[in-house]
């Protein structure tokens, strides 16, 4: 099988994390930053360590070599959702500029790490533009959907469409609504999450017309999420393979829709490194490498 990494649904065999040990690294460093951050609550971090360390037993389970971003003083518990530092593409990394400022080292932190797993650089974001991991996501056809949201904006639009050209069949930029604010984490990925090679997974109220349509004018399979398990991240998947996917514990009836639509499911708790923080298993990982 060929290696991209530009899909979000081929067998996952290289991924990027940060544990709770380097990202929130201790309690104290928690109870100083949870409430500055807009975290709902304070993560335990004795749980959150379990919790994550179950998680990336499901990973390599799958067959995905864990690669780990080790501590530092100046990132923020926001660093443990790593998929926002940077955009992977088969011609090298795009590092990104966080639109929520508190984040602004983290892409710096993550290059070293992405160089020593033979990571080249494609680019990075810069002066005025901004684009975060959770706004960009690939869809089959080697396309590129990319939101403009709070957190990424036209300029960093611009500059990502740039570095790609050569590279992405087609790119698309998707007008988030504005939700609940500035303040709160409202990605692309929020409402859409690739699941198979030909299927999506979306929140269909959150979801612009013009896009909702361009999806379906690809042959996308759509499946929906209902209301009451959208505020729980039912929206947020990770697929691990063509067909198979991990979720957050608790969303019964999505999970009973994937698998109607021939996806298998798998489950983790995340009470303290998902809910708390609003960060699902798409942004606690930044995939590097897949099998199509």
């Amino acid at each position: 099988m060929a290696t991209t990494a530009q899909s979000e649904t081929g067998t996952l065999r290289s991924v990027v994390v940060k544990h709770p040990r380097d990202a929130f690294a201790s309690a104290e460093k928690i109870a100083a930053q949870w409430r500055e951050l807009n975290y709902h609550e304070a993560p335990d971090f004795d749980r959150a360590v379990d919790e994550f360390d179950r998680f990336v037993e499901l990973l390599e389970g799958a067959g995905a070599a864990v690669v780990s971003v080790p501590g530092d003083g100046a990132t923020t518990l926001d660093s443990i959702y790593v998929r926002d530092a940077a955009i992977i593409t088969d011609a090298g990394a795009v590092l990104c500029a966080m639109g929520k400022p508190q984040r602004s080292d983290e892409p710096q932190h993550l290059q070293p790490v992405l160089a020593a797993a033979g990571i080249e650089m494609l680019g990075s974001i810069s002066g005025y533009g901004r684009l975060e991991g959770g706004d960009v996501a690939w869809l089959p056809g080697n396309r590129l959907a990319v939101g403009r949201s709070y957190r990424s904006n036209d300029e960093g639009f611009r500059q990502l469409r740039e570095l790609t050209r050569e590279i992405v069949e087609e790119i698309v930029q998707v007008s988030l609504p504005h939700w609940r604010g500035p303040d709160d984490v409202f990605h692309l990925m929020s409402i859409l999450s690739p699941v198979g090679e030909d299927a999506v997974l979306v929140y269909p109220p959150l979801l612009p017309v013009a896009f909702h349509l361009w999806l379906l004018e690809r042959d996308l399979r759509v499946i929906e999420v209902p209301d009451e398990e959208f505020a729980s991240m039912a929206c947020n998947v990770l697929a691990l393979a063509p067909d198979k996917c991990v979720a957050l514990d608790g969303n019964p009836v999505t999970r009973s829709r994937l698998e109607k639509a021939g996806i298998e499911v798998l489950v983790y708790d995340g009470a303290e490194i998902s809910r708390k923080g609003e960060g699902g298993p798409t942004c606690l990982t930044r995939p590097l490498v897949r099998e199509q």
